[in-house]
């Protein structure tokens, strides 16, 4: 059996008008193109479904029965239809958005804000990770969108990744540290006997101060490592050592001071990527907008948080 919806509409619209003719200006149909379809979906059904007597169009039995299925199946194909154009039009739907630590406690808050104030029926889902566990997700489809840093080692040439912003990086730490210069900056250089406390291997943080150091000449010390943000951060706080991180991150942080790095320090671009096959759902693309939206206003009026430069 082929029913096909086009037949369910024909079928109903005769049974609501009770004229072949009527209901085919009313589908937009010759009557007899109209006619041939009820007859194909009497076939189709074994029954037919309207009597003909003395010139009017009445429903049978099998036709009495249908007629509620058929008007519950096209109202429910109209509901699905509206749900998805809901979908597509960013009116509701899910975004799934990647970030990595340091702009989940800065940036991210202010830019899900803005946009749950246009989109408040849009499911928000935030993953907090390092840049390769985000281009892993966002390759397998976790992700739509995923705030990564830049250059990620091995990126797939099926991310597209657009650099929008710069972080700024600091040493964390309880004491004022020895080398700290008149302008109240520090070198990498200077960090050589320092004990370090170092980011779990392949998060993004660990690969930028071992480079640094590296450059500088020398193999950093670790007081320990392991740890993401939110440890590393609190095994400063308990003076094991200093680390090097995002500005951003010692805000609310009352017992760690940051003291930048000396010019030219050391700067991260921070990009937005999502997978080049896939065409963004309107959803997806109005969080994009938000973002990048918001980055250009607080630039504009310099509300930046604090260690974010715009590109």
């Amino acid at each position: 059996m082929k029913v096909r919806l086009q037949q369910l509409r024909y079928f109903v619209t005769v049974a609501q008008t009770r004229h072949f003719t009527q209901a085919a200006a009313a589908m937009g149909v010759s009557q007899p193109a109209l006619s041939k379809q009820i007859h194909n979906l009497e076939a189709d059904l074994g029954a037919p479904l309207f009597a003909r007597v003395r010139g009017n169009i009445t429903l049978t039995p099998a036709g009495e029965a249908l007629l509620p299925i058929a008007m519950r199946i096209l109202s429910d194909i109209e509901t699905a239809r509206r749900e998805v154009q809901e979908i597509v039009g960013a009116q509701r739907g899910r975004v799934r958005l990647g970030a990595i630590p340091s702009l989940c406690t800065s940036l991210v808050p202010h830019v899900l804000r803005e946009f749950r104030t246009a989109h408040p029926n849009v499911e928000l889902q935030v993953q907090e990770s390092g840049s390769g566990d985000l281009v892993r997700d966002l390759l397998h489809g976790g992700l739509e969108l995923a705030m990564i840093v830049l250059p990620v080692q091995g990126i797939d040439p099926g991310l597209r990744a657009e650099p929008i912003l710069r972080e700024r990086l600091v040493v964390a730490s309880v004491d004022p540290l020895p080398a700290t210069s008149p302008q109240g900056t520090v070198r990498i250089a200077d960090l050589r006997d320092v004990p370090l406390v170092m980011f779990r291997t392949g998060y993004d943080l660990r690969d930028v101060t071992l480079q640094a150091c590296r450059q500088a000449g020398f193999e950093p010390t670790f007081a320990v490592e392991g740890g993401e943000m939110d440890a590393v951060l609190s095994f400063v706080e308990a003076g094991l050592g200093v680390a090097v991180v995002p500005g951003t991150v010692i805000d609310g942080r009352r017992h760690l001071r940051a003291t930048p790095l000396a010019p030219p320090g050391v700067l991260r671009t921070v990009a937005l990527a999502h997978r080049r096959e896939a065409a963004l759902t309107h959803a997806a693309q109005a969080l994009r907008d938000t973002l990048l939206t918001y980055l250009h206003r607080a630039t504009r009026e310099n509300t930046l948080p604090p260690g974010v430069e715009p590109l």
